[in-house]
């Protein structure tokens, strides 16, 4: 019974212990991945032009750039052309004096197509061909532009000459008409009649009955200005415009259109006749090169004319200055003025002449074409045009930091050596001359004798014009070697004076420097003598004579008194 209880009990007790034992649970399933939000959409850009820094080409570059929304009054459009100035230039180099920090991005018009309205704009509409003209940033694919400065295109006018009109004939416009007060019968000065303003001066001036137009352009483009409506065109680079217009118009001009600055300005001046006027709107004499020229610009400010109110009443002239960028805030002036302008043009009395398209990516070498005063009319850059191979034989622009200058020291040291290459040249020659007509005349004799007899025959008459030459010779050697060892001589004097009077408490040293040198005359005096023209030889013996603590000013006199003896 125990046996069997104790069996019932163990029994219990395991089944007690397999009910207590946990069971295992059942994997869970995996939960579902949660759906990644919805990537926001990147944010639309545009090929921008930035300024990067100032300097040469190399700081322009194509970049993208967050595309503008129109605010509030303003519009957006597309860019198909915008133009280049030459205050761009200036910008670039750290000229002009609407300076803007970089980086940023330049432009100050272009042309193009509305693809978006802002708030409150009326009188235009989405897909209409419009002008516009800001204070900067034109130089993008799209841009944002207040409404108050977009121009509705004439229909037969091309996304180029719309680029192309508004910052030089609004100039022109303004300094002819309002400034010059330009009437029929009067004459009128244009510099750079080449340019994109001066192109737009010429013609608007033509819009009045008998004005006769001076215009200074390179010899290669006076067909070109001729055409255009300059009467006298003057080629500045080879003749004195100031000359030139006296002779035809002995008491001058009326008006003159000033974009140089410096002493152009003065020349200007006094070419006006009584009542006269001079428009000054630039300083291109300035810019010279890819970089910011500092001797350039110090120059055109020095030779700057300053004028006072007394002079300007005593001869009856008057000076202007105009900048259409400074006239922020006279956007009704502007529109009314531009607004003549485009009626100038649907008559058929005016129309730009484009020079060339770039592509964006040619940026620089856009500015070049006009830095070098090769462009005719007006220089266009183009979003939508490819960038294309420049022609053989362009030139394409160098960077600064691709080809660094040299420092002044270099270039001094080695314009130096370069003088002494030339020089050594020249006195070998020089020498050859003296040492061996004969012998050339003597070499000549015997090539034509060996093209004919295979040797040369050598007559009597050669024989005494050999010893001639070679008593010369030996005459000239003699005086060579005279000149040489009176040169060393006085040199050696002159060292030693030199070392009494700085080194007076070491007479050891100086007996030292004294027994030092006659072990170098034999040399010295043997090369004298091969080459009794050459002095600096002379001087170089002079020289290791010379201790190393003797003052530079010594040493110049020296050498100086060396040479002059020689001479």
């Amino acid at each position: 019974m125990a046996e069997g209880g104790d069996a019932a009990t163990v029994a219990h007790e395991a089944g007690n212990a397999v009910q207590e034992t946990p069971k295992a649970e059942p994997e869970k399933a995996a939960a579902p991945a949660e759906p990644a939000p919805p990537a926001e959409p990147a944010e639309p850009t545009v090929r921008t032009i930035v300024l990067t820094g100032h300097g040469g080409y190399d700081k322009l570059s194509v970049q993208q750039k967050p595309q503008p929304k129109a605010g509030k009054g303003e519009v957006l459009v597309r860019v198909k052309a915008a133009g280049l100035n030459f205050s761009e230039l200036m910008v670039r180099q750290g000229l002009h004096d609407r300076m803007t920090k970089p980086p940023v991005v330049l432009g100050m018009e272009a042309a193009g197509v509305i693809e978006e309205l802002g708030e409150d704009v009326s009188g235009l509409e989405v897909g209409q061909n419009v002008i516009c003209l800001a204070q900067t940033g034109m130089w993008r694919e799209i841009v944002a532009v207040p409404a108050t400065n977009v121009f509705i295109m004439p229909e037969e006018m091309s996304y180029e000459e719309g680029a192309a009109i508004p910052l030089s004939y609004l100039t022109a416009y303004f300094m002819l008409f309002d400034f010059g007060n330009l009437r029929p019968g009067k004459s009128l000065l244009v510099h750079i009649a080449a340019g994109g303003v001066g192109w737009a001066a010429t013609q608007l001036a033509k819009t009045v009955d008998n004005v006769t137009i001076f215009g200074t352009a390179s010899a290669s483009k006076h067909d070109a200005i001729k055409e255009n409506g300059v009467d006298h065109p003057i080629d500045y680079r080879t003749r004195d415009y100031a000359e030139e217009i006296k002779n035809i118009s002995p008491k001058g001009v009326d008006v003159v259109l000033d974009p140089l600055g410096g002493a152009d300005t003065s020349k200007g001046l006094q070419l006006l006749r009584p009542m006269g006027k001079i428009v000054t709107y630039g300083s291109a004499n300035m810019v010279k090169g890819e970089n910011r020229n500092l001797m350039k610009m110090a120059k055109t400010l020095w030779q700057s004319t300053s004028v006072s109110p007394v002079s300007l009443v005593k001869t009856n002239k008057a000076i202007a200055g105009f900048q259409l960028a400074h006239l922020t805030g006279e956007i009704e002036l502007v529109r009314s003025a531009f607004q003549d302008i485009l009626n100038m043009y649907k008559d058929g009395k005016i129309k730009p002449r484009i020079d060339s398209v770039w592509a964006f990516e040619q940026v620089a070498e856009a500015m070049q074409q006009m830095n070098e005063r090769r462009n005719i009319g007006k220089v266009i850059l183009s979003p939508e045009k490819e960038p294309t191979k420049p022609a053989e034989g362009d030139a394409a622009p160098t960077s600064p930091l691709k080809k660094k200058k040299p420092s002044l020291f270099r270039r001094l040291s080695k314009r130096a050596s370069r003088s002494k290459d030339e020089g050594e040249k020249k006195d070998e020659v020089k020498n050859a001359k003296k040492e061996s007509p004969i012998k050339q005349e003597e070499q000549e004799k015997a090539d034509d004798n060996k093209a004919t007899n295979g040797h040369v025959q050598q007559t009597p008459e050669d024989e005494k014009i050999e010893d001639e030459a070679a008593e010369n010779v030996e005459e000239k050697l003699e005086e060579g070697k005279e000149k040489a060892e009176d040169v060393i001589q006085q040199t050696e004097e002159k060292v030693d004076e030199a070392v009494k009077e700085e080194a007076p408490t070491e007479p050891a040293a100086q007996e030292e420097k004294k027994d030092e040198a006659p072990a170098e005359e034999p040399e010295k005096i043997e090369v004298a003598v091969e080459n009794p023209a050459e002095t600096d030889d002379a001087k170089a013996a002079a020289a290791d004579v010379v201790p190393d603590d003797k003052p530079v000013e010594n040493e110049e006199k020296a050498d100086g008194d060396a040479s002059q003896e020689a001479n």
